[in-house]
């Protein structure tokens, strides 16, 4: 089953997708654990759940026991409702966040955002880069495109402007052909020289928007051709991973500890790279 993972102040909530009726299912405990910050949200659910059957709300009727992979890596049977029950419920729920959270939960995926996380979902079954392009600029380009194409008229073409990030500047763009060329002919046939290859792409920053969520794809693919690993990225935490981003260029010993302790070889679950989207995604949220 297609898996989701989105992120409400830093809280996971996750879902199901259900083919037939072409709708997600919300896992109500995470729904509660994200307006609550209830430290047992479980416990939380169970007791407010009991409240409703005794008061006849036939909410709980509309609610399906689906499989959600857990924080150990197993599937349990878990409590999930339909997007238009999810507002039901949260108008249950006694806090402050109800509002915002609301606005949140109803965000549209008809933004940019919303509409390349969709391609990018997609891209498991594009088969789009050939085994000689994995770790090429040519190959970054390729999944650029297939992430922004007909969301930016750049998609897939190499910047010709210089940018900049919190006071960092990215590689001059006159000078950036030249850059990449020597990124295309760096070695990748170990764990460090990946991540070295990672670094100086980053560094690089070849688009003029979409490097990061294009670049993890990337790097994602050279490991599994070249180590037939991947990264789990819901094991790196989002602030721990952009700072380790933002020092690699003097400093990469942090960023590689962080991938080395994520690997894993499980590079032919669906799942974990649907995982890795939502993280990947959620780690260019502001």
């Amino acid at each position: 089953m297609k898996t989701s993972i989105r992120f409400y102040n830093d809280h996971e909530v996750r879902a199901v997708w259900d083919e037939e009726r072409a709708k997600w299912w919300f896992t109500a405990v995470d729904v509660v654990g994200a307006i609550t910050e209830s430290p047992n949200p479980r416990k939380y659910w169970s007791v407010l759940k009991t409240r409703l059957k005794k008061a006849s709300n036939k909410l709980t009727t509309r609610c399906s026991q689906l499989k959600i992979s857990a924080a150990d890596g197993k599937k349990y049977a878990t409590d999930c409702f339909l997007q238009d029950d999810i507002v039901e419920l949260v108008k249950a729920i006694p806090s402050k966040k109800t509002a915002d959270f609301m606005d949140w939960f109803t965000y549209s995926d008809n933004t940019i955002d919303g509409k390349s996380k969709k391609k990018a979902y997609e891209f498991w079954e594009s088969n789009l880069i050939d085994d000689n392009e994995i770790g090429t600029t040519k190959g970054l380009q390729k999944i650029h495109a297939f992430l922004f194409g007909g969301l930016y008229d750049f998609a897939g073409q190499i910047r010709t402007k210089t940018i900049s990030k919190g006071g960092f500047t990215f590689c001059l763009a006159q000078y950036l052909p030249q850059a990449l060329q020597t990124i295309d002919r760096m070695s990748e046939n170990t764990f460090d020289e990946i991540v070295n290859k990672y670094v100086e792409m980053n560094v690089a920053h070849p688009f003029m928007e979409g490097n990061g969520r294009s670049t993890r794809i990337w790097l994602d693919l050279i490991f599994k051709k070249r180590l037939q690993k991947c990264v789990d990225w819901s094991q790196i935490n989002k602030n721990d991973y952009l700072r380790a981003m933002e020092q690699s260029g003097a400093d990469s010993s942090a960023i590689r500890q962080l991938l080395s302790d994520a690997l894993t070889d499980n590079i032919n679950d669906r799942e974990m790279f649907m995982k890795g989207i939502d993280y990947s995604y959620y780690y260019e949220e502001n």
